[in-house]
């Protein structure tokens, strides 16, 4: 099993460009795409119930308003993903505008799908390891910079070691999705024939002490078969 896929948002117009670049970015080890054609098809698939979204490639020229200013309501909205704005307008006062409202990075069309590619990942490799990266895990928000899980509803906070960060942060990735043992082994504690599946088992009892309100019954971090997974949404709500 590869790493899990990074979901992008792709918002332009120009549906040849749009279908372009969702082909590129299908085609690319460990991306898959959504198109959206305007602002309000974006903010719907944004403001979706069980939404995902690790990245958005934004179009500045919209039929129904201007990149910029959705990319800073995004911000004021508290989201936090790379933005990577897509214009063909690459003057100095229209690069620090959209920089101003809160993009992370800014291309000029027209473009190389493998340039693009390639700012998208640098991009996503500063979001994971910043401040800003928050992830939803059931009841918690998972800030993986500060090995932090709080429960709003409880005023309850939860430290992590590395290794138990790493852990969630690669089934969060997953969406869902099994884990076998041995990826996350090898994701987590790299190649190392001195670590066993026992270490790892180990460290997921751990985690479930932490997070799980019954770790007997655990409802957030999974056992599938061959490996692990976080609860899905989906999952969660049913079992409320």
């Amino acid at each position: 099993m590869t790493a899990p896929s990074r979901t992008i948002l792709i918002v332009e117009d120009d549906a040849d460009l749009r279908a372009t670049l969702a082909e590129q970015i299908a085609l690319a080890d460990g991306f898959d795409a959504v198109e959206a054609g305007t602002l309000a098809e974006a903010a719907a698939a944004l403001g979706g119930e069980w939404a995902r979204f690790d990245a958005v490639l934004l179009d500045v020229g919209l039929p129904d308003g201007d990149g910029r200013e959705f990319c800073a309501e995004l911000r004021r909205g508290g989201k936090r993903m790379p933005v990577i704005m897509l214009t063909g307008q690459d003057a100095e006062q229209d690069v620090v505008r959209g920089l101003d409202a809160g993009a992370n990075d800014y291309v000029a069309k027209p473009f190389r799908p493998g340039e693009l590619l390639a700012r998208l990942r640098a991009q996503l490799r500063v979001f994971d390891n910043s401040e800003d990266a928050v992830f939803t895990v059931g009841p918690y928000n998972f800030r993986p910079a500060a090995k932090l899980l709080t429960e709003a509803a409880r005023n309850r906070k939860v430290r992590l070691t590395d290794k138990e960060c790493g852990i969630l942060k690669f089934l969060h990735r997953a969406a869902g999705r099994p884990v076998p043992r041995q990826v996350l082994l090898n994701e987590v504690w790299g190649y190392s024939s001195a670590v066993t599946t026992h270490t790892l088992e180990t460290h997921i009892y751990r985690l479930r002490q932490k997070m799980e309100p019954d770790p007997a019954s655990a409802k957030l971090l999974l056992t599938a078969p061959g490996g692990y997974c976080l609860s899905s949404g989906a999952d969660l709500a049913a079992a409320v």
